[in-house]
């Protein structure tokens, strides 16, 4: 009996420390918000609902933290300061405040974080198209820090020249141009109009040739042309993100592709054929599904996890 009181009585503190607690988190648009009181995990959904950024949040209940203000400079520069730090180059937006990126060092971050993959950071408040950034990782998700600074700005200027010139990735040449920052490059490319325009017109052109569309990945090993395109595509998309391709389907207007993550998870996406932004992710995005790509679908789900 004296176990039962004593353990109803550490609940009864707990909730009142927790009450009485304000911290600082990040919350992203339409996410939840965590800290850990009495070495319990506690996560809330924040009040308003739409606040997005770093805020002082005070619990109202167990389920709900109201925000009290933003965060100030030189809390989020303490919380930083916890966090690990990798020098990234943003890609592109994925939604809101989060833009896809890639490591400015592959092999940096495949000592650090053993992975080398395009990944969301969260919380982008300052930045654009091959920015080179510094991130922070918290063990599960990147946010946003500064702009590398000490970064030389000549890459960024060259990659968005390119851009601009919609030159294809196998032509893209200047000094001090590195694996990264071409990886970096084909991402942005593949996100624009010309860019997309341009695929389609091949594809059409490649229709009109006679070539069929693909039942299958199998099927793709001894078919035409078009098939192995589509497969290497689908393929390459993934693979860039750290998935692996294991079959598709042709729906008509989208491909139904069975893929994995690094971990071997299993998912099945519908991806549209014109530009592989996602249709149907296969898990709960809250109806943002069409804000991602293939490659980008990914990073996402493996942050989820």
């Amino acid at each position: 009996m004296a176990d039962i009181d004593n353990l109803l009585n550490q609940i009864a503190a707990q909730e009142t420390q927790l009450q009485d607690t304000e911290f600082l988190a990040p919350c992203v648009q339409g996410g939840k918000v965590r800290t850990s009181v009495a070495n319990l995990i506690y996560t809330f959904t924040p009040q308003p609902s739409d606040f997005e950024g770093w805020g002082i949040f005070r619990p109202v209940d167990e389920k709900m933290a109201e925000v009290v203000e933003e965060a100030s400079l030189p809390q989020l520069a303490e919380y930083m300061n916890l966090l690990k730090p990798l020098r990234l180059r943003l890609a592109y937006p994925l939604r809101s405040l989060t833009w896809l990126a890639y490591p400015i060092n592959e092999s940096d971050m495949q000592q650090r974080l053993s992975m080398v993959k395009p990944v969301p950071v969260h919380l982008v408040s300052d930045g654009a198209a091959f920015e080179p950034i510094i991130a922070r990782f918290d063990g599960t998700a990147f946010w946003f820090d500064q702009i590398d600074r000490r970064a030389e700005p000549q890459p960024t200027e060259q990659l968005r020249e390119q851009l601009e010139q919609v030159t294809l990735p196998d032509q893209v040449r200047f000094a001090g141009m590195t694996p990264e920052m071409l990886t970096v490059y084909e991402l942005v490319l593949q996100q624009t109009p010309a860019y997309q325009q341009r695929e389609q017109h091949r594809r059409q052109a490649r229709e009109a040739g006679g070539a069929g569309g693909a039942e299958g990945a199998e099927g793709a090993e001894g078919a035409g042309g078009a098939e192995r395109t589509d497969e290497q595509q689908l393929r390459d998309a993934l693979q860039m993100g750290g998935g692996r391709l294991r079959t598709f389907r042709d729906r008509g207007e989208f491909w139904q592709v069975e893929w994995t993550t690094r971990d071997r998870e299993r998912h099945t996406s519908a991806i549209a054929k014109g530009d592989l932004t996602v249709i149907s992710s296969g898990i709960c995005l809250s109806g943002c599904d069409r804000d991602f790509d293939l490659q980008s679908l990914v990073g996402v789900i493996e942050a989820r996890s």
